[in-house]
């Protein structure tokens, strides 16, 4: 089925907004799979995608008025879909959860960093790229702290910009840079032994 073009959604869009409930079944029927996908990423399996998307597909009902056409709707209904993601997971995650620091390199006063590591080959980066890999990264990223994990999965896994995280975290552009460095820095040190672990079987 061929997709809508822009101008397709936005006269559906129109036609929500003037109360026509078909209109909004035919923008599901085009945006929902990718929307779907975009749960699952956040949430990591099915059945929290599905709710997810539910309550997203309802926030976006409710709200039809407020868009305002600034954006294309599909950017607007992900922009939901991940902010419904988020709560979802953050009352999930209501425990106490470790700290990142243990999981961060340290050095010593001239600069040359404790318990130093080899690089990973280029055969490492390769495996990451494989759906076994991912699926043990994305493992990795649920143990980091939530304000960590979070914006891990807006900028590497959504592939929001900084901006745009930010203003979904409020929180300032700096934060996300910081949190996102701390953050690739820890799951560099759950993953480096995993992948290391590869490379000496593959010898």
């Amino acid at each position: 089925m061929k997709s809508m073009t822009i101008h397709d959604s936005n006269a559906l869009v129109r036609a929500m907004q003037s109360g026509d409930c078909r209109a909004y079944e035919k923008l599901l029927d085009d945006l929902g799979p990718r929307l779907l996908a975009t749960a699952k990423r956040m949430c990591g399996n099915e059945s929290d995608a599905h709710d997810v998307l539910q309550d997203a597909c309802v926030s976006c009902f409710k709200n039809i008025a407020e868009f305002k056409g600034e954006s294309s709707v599909y950017t607007w209904m992900h922009r939901i879909v991940v902010t419904t993601a988020l709560m979802r997971l953050r009352k999930k995650k209501r425990r106490g959860e470790a700290s990142i620091e243990p999981l961060l390199p340290t050095f010593y006063d001239d600069g040359h960093r404790v318990d130093a590591r080899s690089d990973w080959s280029e055969s490492s980066h390769a495996a990451a790229e494989r759906q076994e890999s991912r699926d043990l990264v994305r493992r990795y990223i649920d143990q980091l702290p939530a304000s960590y994990r979070e914006v891990v999965m807006l900028r590497d896994i959504e592939e929001l910009d900084t901006t745009e995280t930010a203003e979904l975290l409020g929180v300032n552009e700096g934060v996300v840079k910081t949190r996102l460095h701390r953050a690739r820095q820890a799951l560099r040190t759950l993953l480096e032994p995993h992948f290391v672990e590869k490379e000496v079987a593959a010898l």
